[in-house]
């Protein structure tokens, strides 16, 4: 068989080099920095500080006393859910695909399911960062064994424990489904991280998502930083996910060839 010949058969066996979804990644990521841009001007310039803030260097803001620290928490936290609530959808999609592996053994699924878990990493990481930052504002403290904080910590330690297993194991196909239910277990945490506050009423992290715990103001932007979130958190798993597609593909060509 001539090297034409195995080429256009190898060709059919190729990774994808791009999608259509590649073709709309530039404008969601405009659209993205867009959002999050209008997301922080909102909270700093236009969202009023919540009632009974208290102060210390009196200062009224918006017929409300406000002290300079729990401005800052507050501003914090118009970041701090939307990075939460783009992790939670990371690590349902990185679930997804490994559930879609599991049952099919397809590559791509496996691909798939690591870059969604690149992407929830990164977010996570985020979260916990400007959790951090809220709860020294908020409590005087850098950390505190509060129900949710933990189980999110614990939530970063499985994801963290997803890319050494990863990275520990030769074996491509025995990898790919050891990966799978890590990520897997990962999502199991989710819901509770999510529920916790209900569950453990004692809990002091608040429950934000309840009638009466946002005013429309504050939910606008919440609810434009997270679109904005969520259009970057896309524009980078195209992105991660088209450069790992084409070396995948380059590899395939090396083997097909030769070097």
């Amino acid at each position: 068989m001539s090297n034409r010949d195995r080429g256009q058969n190898a060709s059919l066996r190729l990774p994808e080099a791009g999608q259509w979804p590649d073709k709309i990644a530039l404008g969601v990521t405009i659209a993205g920095i867009v959002c999050t841009t209008i997301g922080f001007l909102l909270a700093f310039l236009w969202v009023p500080p919540v009632g009974g803030a208290t102060v210390s260097g009196v200062a009224l803001i918006g017929d409300t006393m406000v002290s300079q620290k729990m401005l800052i928490s507050q501003k914090i936290f118009y970041f701090h859910m939307p990075v939460a609530i783009t992790s939670f959808v990371a690590l349902l999609f990185g679930a997804y695909y490994s559930v879609r592996y599991l049952m099919t053994n397809n590559e791509r699924f496996d691909t798939c399911a690591a870059i969604a878990m690149e992407i929830a990493l990164l977010f996570v990481v985020m979260t916990m960062i400007t959790g951090e930052m809220w709860t020294r504002f908020e409590w005087g403290v850098w950390w505190t064994w509060e129900p949710r904080l933990t189980t999110y910590l614990i939530l970063m330690l499985i994801v963290i424990a997803y890319f050494v297993l990863r990275n520990s194991m030769s074996s491509p196909e025995a990898r790919a489904k050891a990966s799978a239910v890590v990520a897997i277990l990962a999502c199991i945490d989710v819901p509770i991280c999510l529920m916790i506050t209900r569950l453990i009423p004692s809990s002091i992290h608040p429950v934000v998502l309840r009638e009466g715990g946002m005013s429309p103001e504050m939910g606008l932007c919440v609810g434009i930083t997270v679109v904005g979130m969520f259009c970057l958190g896309f524009a980078l798993y195209r992105a991660r996910f088209r450069q790992v597609r084409l070396t995948q593909r380059v590899e395939a060509l090396k083997e097909t060839f030769g070097d």
